[in-house]
């Protein structure tokens, strides 16, 4: 019985709160109660999730106030590139979410990144690419322009 209840319980679940940062201004939205009784199910909803926003992260925490140094790292790094507006799925909130977006991207940790619907990485991938320049060049195929690029422009 006690199993029936728990799987009852996933199938209700609410959904993920998001985070939208337009400029300065934050404010918070949540998904409307899904029924997810499947996995085949929350893995098309990722994938719709994934392709709703230019960049979209799961993280621990919010992007005000990130819940772990690997979070804290990505948006730093984002905001470093003047990334401002993008969605935000605080995993911590849902434990259907935090495996989910584990299994949908098949890559075993928080946080994860997003560009136009394809996964990039997690914290070390984007750490990367902004050390070797590789991240000014896809925020570009974007329509985001680094403010890095700018001040490398500058300095020539």
């Amino acid at each position: 019985m006690n199993n029936l209840i728990r799987a009852t319980g996933r199938c209700l679940r609410s959904g993920a709160a998001v985070l939208r940062t337009p400029g300065a201004a934050a404010a918070a939205w949540s998904r409307p109660g899904r029924l997810l009784c499947s996995a085949a199910d929350q893995q098309k909803d990722l994938g719709e999730i994934v392709k709703k926003d230019k960049v979209v992260v799961f993280m621990k925490g919010t992007p005000a106030q990130p819940m772990c140094g690997f979070s804290n790292a990505v948006v730093q790094i984002l905001r470093m590139h003047g990334v401002d507006d993008y969605a935000a799925y605080n995993v911590l909130d849902d434990q259907d979410l935090r495996q989910g977006v584990k299994d949908f991207s098949n890559w075993p940790t928080i946080p994860q990144v997003y560009f136009n619907g394809e996964f990039v990485g997690g914290c070390d991938i984007l750490l990367q690419m902004h050390q070797n320049g590789d991240l000014v060049e896809e925020l570009k195929k974007l329509g985001i322009s680094s403010p890095l690029l700018d001040a490398e422009k500058e300095s020539k």
